[in-house]
């Protein structure tokens, strides 16, 4: 006969192998019979806050402040805002040329939480603030207890019930009864400040929290402030004195390259990428931007070798075998072409991954010159996703590069085409 766990151990181990609403659950049943289980309430509030889990230094999600800040502002020197980057600074031909919004930016070769949320565009998505989560930090003291009993209580108000004038005054308490003294708490205030849309509030917590301890998130965190300020270059500086203080680290590194990469410097930010990998060669960020860069600046078989890096750690999903695809046809190598792209259909876990598959599919059908095979490739990708910004876009330029070659041809649906492309994706520009 097995050994029954003890309900804490076994919900402990749900928590370690990230079954969090089994943990959450079972810590419940715990509750019920005994209400001042201390342990099991922690493990309960820290579970149910891993569920809504985003890193809070990744996500660039504006607030209302923010958006009448951007609205009001003046228009700022090219190279020191990144609502006006400056000029693309890679030359030379190009495989395929590379899609930039209308703010001249270039799309990045990694999907980060801030690319993928967006900027909300009406107040209504502003207010809807969606949850997030930060990671906790133990501390020492004569009333630990105390002190991680109330963290807990915190994070769940804050990133769990979203709850942010509750979670400030928590914070403020806190902060007066550690007289002062706890930098942990000062950052979270700064956070809540930040989460309002008070970007100067939040930044004086989060130099008063520096003053006392030097952290890496802390400087994560302020630069954050600063780029919701549009302050790049603010930030750039800070960031720089970071590595003084920490040096060879790879968020702070990462933090610099993206920065650059929204002021469309390419070159700094591929610098950086590559020092990046020097400190830490399984970084994935910094490795799918440098093979994207590589493939961007014609050198499609440079951008192979970091493609295939991913093998090597153990990735296998659609995308990288739909890169692996495109990489493998521009660098000649034809006889993988159709097997990746073969195997990135197959991997294709939505509609939205099969119709970027076709779309690659549809340009190495125009690359080959059969147009009649980009075409189908292109409705094929638009039956899975029909709104499929670049399928739209490029299944434009067919229709009109074959309405020029026959010197008949309905333009009109090539205008139809376009006009789809912009309503599904209006900040990007097509090619």
């Amino acid at each position: 006969m097995g050994l029954k766990m003890e309900p804490l151990l076994l919900a402990w181990s749900y928590f370690r192998h990230r079954k969090f609403q089994l943990c959450a659950d079972l810590c419940m049943q715990m509750l019920e019979k005994s209400p001042y289980d201390q342990a099991a309430w922690i493990l309960k509030a820290r579970a149910l806050n891993e569920v809504v889990y985003i890193d809070e230094i990744d996500v660039g999600q504006e607030g209302i402040a923010g958006m009448i800040l951007n609205k009001n502002a003046q228009v700022p020197r090219p190279g020191t805002s990144l609502k006006l980057p400056g000029s693309n600074q890679t030359g030379g031909p190009s495989p395929a040329v590379r899609p930039i919004t209308q703010a001249g930016i270039p799309i990045t070769g990694f999907l980060r939480p801030s690319v993928q949320s967006g900027r909300p565009s009406t107040m209504e998505q502003a207010i809807r603030t969606p949850r997030t989560a930060y990671t906790a930090y133990p501390i020492a003291s004569s009333s630990g207890r105390f002190f991680r009993l109330v963290m807990a209580l915190f994070e769940y108000i804050f990133h769990h019930e979203n709850d942010v004038k509750t979670a400030v005054d928590l914070a403020a308490l806190s902060t007066e009864h550690s007289q002062y003294k706890d930098w942990w708490w000062k950052v979270q205030i700064g956070e809540c400040y930040y989460r309002l849309g008070m970007y100067l509030e939040a930044e004086k917590q989060c130099k008063s929290a520096l003053k006392q301890q030097e952290m890496v998130d802390t400087l994560l965190y302020l630069a954050k402030v600063y780029i919701s300020l549009d302050q790049p270059v603010t930030a750039l500086n800070l960031f720089k004195q970071g590595l003084d203080k920490f040096p060879g680290e790879v968020t702070l590194l990462c933090g610099i390259a993206r920065i650059y990469e929204e002021m469309n410097n390419i070159s700094s930010t591929t610098e950086y990428h590559k020092e990046v990998l020097k400190q830490d060669n399984t970084q994935v960020e910094a490795t799918a931007c440098t093979g994207s860069n590589h493939f961007y600046s014609d050198q499609p078989e440079v951008a192979l070798r970091f493609y295939r890096r991913f093998l090597q750690m153990g990735v296998y999903n659609s995308q990288l075998f739909n890169n692996l695809g495109i990489c493998c046809f521009y660098a000649q190598q034809y006889d993988m072409t159709l097997t990746s792209f073969e195997r990135a259909l197959s991997l294709a876990e939505n509609e939205e991954e099969v119709a970027e598959v076709w779309h690659n599919l549809g340009h190495v059908a125009v690359g080959i010159g059969d147009t009649n095979l980009a075409h189908q490739c292109f409705r094929l990708g638009l039956v899975n996703s029909n709104n499929h910004a670049e399928t739209h876009n490029n299944l434009a330029v067919l229709e009109m590069w074959k309405g020029h070659v026959k010197h008949m041809g309905d333009l009109q649906r090539s205008y139809i085409a376009a006009q789809k492309s912009q309503a599904a994706f209006p900040d990007h520009l097509g090619t």
